[in-house]
């Protein structure tokens, strides 16, 4: 997509030689623009944990590059240790995003059957350039289909398609057209009349801060609102449809998304607003004996509640909002479960929330 008329990626080889892998420092959005040169692998961890890149199909990728990073130096007699602890630091830095989790498991397969230590880090090299190039393709597959849904409500309403999201899922989360805006993109490519509610998503505002950049410079119609105000707009029927991205989406069809969707969900269902979750296949967790109780939600620093940051004459601020002494929770998930979602935006079609739904567009993961 495009930052003043220039098409970016969020992660990219910085030159030919692979001496750094460049990334959005997307922690400056929107009031600053910088690039970061990620050279060693502990620069990745940072990226990852201090979501300097963030959303679950950018994490998968970065994660993929850092497991390069992480042995391309290495002498043979290392390079398995080095693997393995490596593993452990990447999977403890944002336990909740499953692409994380998947990345690592092919990555493993990708080097499982190499015996020569050159040939399975060029393996992990080619992985995570197939991963890249997959992520852009997926992502624009799952606008093309997204897309239809908004298009048959322009045609049935005949004025402009109100879509309501929460927190960013562009392609500031993945590389490139991203999952739950993919669909508004390639609809407002189509001709379709689209305006976007764009919820602040607190406590770290990325709707506010990541998704309003976003639309602003692909010139799309937006209005950002607080966290609250979806329901009633939802009442006064100013929304037609939700559609939010996700960070893991069990077998069942239960959706791990920023923490507030579960809300708008609950809205959407009592006002009969139809909400899709967009989804990679990537962000699909395949396994069967997971319940809702044991997805690991990650809790994040309580600062991040009391502390607003901003700008002020130029100058990045933290501005405590509550009082010092107070305690402050932040969860940064919650999990909307699968009845309250009208169906799934996959880059293979849309289905229903449900197992048997899933399997019906990958029945290769059928046990």
């Amino acid at each position: 997509m495009k930052i003043n008329g220039k098409h970016y990626q969020t992660i990219w080889e910085t030159d030919e030689k692979l001496t750094s892998i460049s990334i959005i420092d997307q922690r400056l959005l929107p009031h600053k623009f910088e690039i970061v040169n990620l050279l060693t692998f502990e620069d990745f961890l940072i990226a990852i944990k201090d979501m300097l890149v963030r959303g679950a199909p950018l994490i998968g990728v970065t994660t993929a590059y850092a497991l390069y990073f992480a042995v391309k130096d290495c002498a043979e007699s290392e390079f398995d240790a080095t693997f393995e602890v490596s593993i452990k630091k990447l999977l403890s830095t944002r336990p909740t995003a499953v692409n994380l989790k998947n990345t690592i498991e092919l990555a493993r397969k990708s080097i499982g059957s190499l015996n020569s230590i050159e040939a399975k880090k060029e393996a992990l090299l080619n992985f995570a350039r197939k991963l890249l190039k997959e992520d852009k393709e997926i992502c624009k597959k799952i606008g093309e289909h997204g897309s239809k849904l908004l298009e048959d409500i322009f045609r049935r309403k005949g004025a402009t398609v109100n879509i309501l999201t929460h927190c960013n899922a562009g392609w500031l989360a993945t590389i490139d057209y991203g999952t739950a805006l993919a669909p508004i993109y390639i609809a407002r490519d189509k001709g379709v009349d689209v305006h976007v509610w764009v919820d602040e998503t607190r406590p770290r505002l990325q709707g506010a801060k990541l998704t309003a950049f976003e639309l602003l410079h692909e010139g799309i119609p937006h209005t950002v609102i607080s966290d609250n105000t979806g329901g009633l707009l939802m009442q006064k029927g100013m929304v037609d449809i939700v559609i939010v991205g996700t960070d893991r989406t069990t077998r069942k069809g239960d959706v791990v998304n920023k923490i507030g969707t579960y809300l708008k969900a609950l809205s959407a269902y009592d006002n009969n607003v139809p909400f899709y979750v967009a989804l990679p296949s990537t962000s699909i967790d395949w396994s069967e004996e997971l319940t809702v109780d044991q997805i690991p939600i990650e809790i994040r620093n309580e600062n991040e509640v009391k502390y607003v940051s901003g700008v002020v004459d130029g100058k990045f601020v933290d501005v405590l909002i509550t009082p010092k002494s107070s305690k402050a929770l932040n969860y940064a998930f919650d999990i909307t479960p699968s009845r309250l979602v009208t169906g799934l935006i996959t880059e293979r079609g849309i289905c229903p929330a449900s197992e048997e739904g899933l399997l019906s567009l990958f029945p290769e993961m059928v046990k």
